[in-house]
């Protein structure tokens, strides 16, 4: 197996996977540490080095909460390490490939986790991609800023470099899959069949990168698990789905400045990091999310009426969600804002190429979950092992179709093809709005609507 590449900033060297047949390469930098003074700004290129990077271990996490340290769903389910490195210094990215040889041109998927905005990490359990590696595909996570590190806008800041007033968490993404376009032949990749995909956050991230005009000669297809949400009601939006325009984020952005305590960009910048990140833990508790905002820069349409209109990377997408997140009055809001968007997209394009899912598998354990927001990951990164509950055969089974699946659409666009064994799938048709065609992922397996 190949263990070493050659990317334009510097060798770098990775280690053999729990499959010997796979190589992961931990903490590549993709951008210099967004420390000092580029705090709260866009990310910039990172330096050369030389010799070989030893890249064995994931890079620093974003600064965000402690992981670990509560006892609702999410710590007990993978946010269970309270010790894992945490810092400013958190732009690294981590690729999971099978190649033996750098040009074997392998499709690429390139993933953008969720939490809000404001939680997450590339090193959480069950974003490992060793299992979607062993069907032929490179898998590549990036990290990127979180909270006020990734999405505080401020006069000061607009004035500083008003090209990149604010979304810098979006820009980190942007850089990830640039670098990725840019190096992942090294690593026996292909940059012109690269799909990016995100669950949540992640997925709504997805949605902005795709509408970005410079990404689109980037992304060949995309992946959005659980990330079309729009709420009946417009009130109970989060930012991340009804984002600030530039001047109202600006407004909060001096509000948190005299709520920190300092009165310029220089002294935000010289206050650290932990300090900055427990003040805003207490102000979150009474204020709007920093998140993502329409800048005018980077996000200057809404992405799901760019989606609509076409307005985007006109490439394939799959999407879809489990049947208990956020239901209100009875209503699936996750499946009804895809179907909205995706009947819409269909109005304006009948040739959009649209993928639909539902997953209803029962997650067993005494706490009795539910099919809850993002329990379907473990299912789509085949990584059940790694999970404390008592799942079973049949969980497994279901959990390596669902990964053929996802490796079929980053190959080809279309989930639809054969198993890692040669063995044909059942039949994913697209979607289609008269008859809303689909596969849900249930105790029985694959079963097509």
């Amino acid at each position: 197996m190949k263990r070493t590449a050659e990317t334009k900033y510097g060798r770098v060297k990775g280690l053999q996977g729990t499959d010997a047949r796979i190589t992961v390469y931990r903490g590549i930098p993709f951008a210099a540490p967004p420390v000092g003074k580029r705090r709260f700004r866009d990310p910039e290129p990172p330096s050369k080095w030389d010799g070989v990077r030893e890249c064995f271990a994931f890079g620093p996490i974003s600064i965000q909460d402690t992981p670990g340290l509560g006892d609702d769903l999410y710590c007990r389910e993978w946010h269970v390490d309270p010790d894992m490195p945490m810092d400013e210094d958190c732009l690294y990215l981590n690729v999971w490939t099978p190649a033996k040889d750098p040009d074997e041109k392998l499709p690429v998927f390139v993933w953008f986790f969720g939490g809000g905005y404001q939680w997450g990490y590339t090193a959480e359990m069950e974003f490992d991609g060793e299992r979607l590696a062993a069907r032929g595909i490179i898998v590549v996570s990036v990290n990127y800023r979180l909270g006020v590190f990734g999405f505080l806008s401020h006069p000061e800041i607009t004035k500083e470099n008003p090209d990149a007033p604010g979304n810098f968490g979006l820009l980190d993404q942007q850089a990830g899959l640039k670098w990725v376009y840019e190096n992942i032949s090294a690593f026996g990749g292909d940059p012109k069949r690269i799909t990016i995909g995100g669950q949540s956050a992640g997925g709504n991230s997805v949605a902005n990168q795709l509408a970005c005009r410079a990404n689109r000669d980037m992304i060949s297809s995309a992946v959005i698990y659980s990330g079309i949400i729009r709420f009946p009601d417009n009130k109970k939006d989060m930012d991340l789905f009804n984002p600030p325009d530039l001047s109202e984020a600006e407004r909060r952005g001096e509000d948190f400045f005299s709520y920190l305590g300092v009165k310029t960009l220089e002294e935000a910048r010289a206050l650290p990091a932990i300090q900055i990140r427990d003040k805003y833990a207490r102000y979150r508790e009474s204020h709007p999310f920093f998140a993502n905002i329409k800048d005018g820069k980077f996000i200057t349409v809404d992405p799901y009426e760019a989606f609509i209109d076409g307005d985007c990377a006109r490439v394939p997408v799959l999407s879809g969600n489990t049947v208990d997140e956020f239901v209100l009055d009875g209503v699936n809001t996750v499946e009804r804002s895809i179907k909205e968007v995706f009947d819409k997209r269909l109005r304006n394009d009948k040739d959009a190429k649209l993928f639909y899912y539902t997953f209803s598998c029962d997650i067993p354990g005494d706490d009795h979950p539910g099919c809850f927001h993002s329990c379907d990951l473990w299912f789509f990164f085949e990584t059940l092992m790694k999970c404390r509950r008592p799942f079973t055969g049949r969980h497994f089974d279901l959990a390596r179709i669902m990964c053929d699946y996802i490796a079929g659409f980053v190959r080809n666009g279309d989930p639809n093809g054969t198993d890692m064994y040669g063995n044909r799938l059942p039949e994913w048709r697209p979607y289609n709005s008269s008859e809303k065609n689909g596969i849900d992922f249930s105790n029985s397996g694959p079963n097509a609507f």
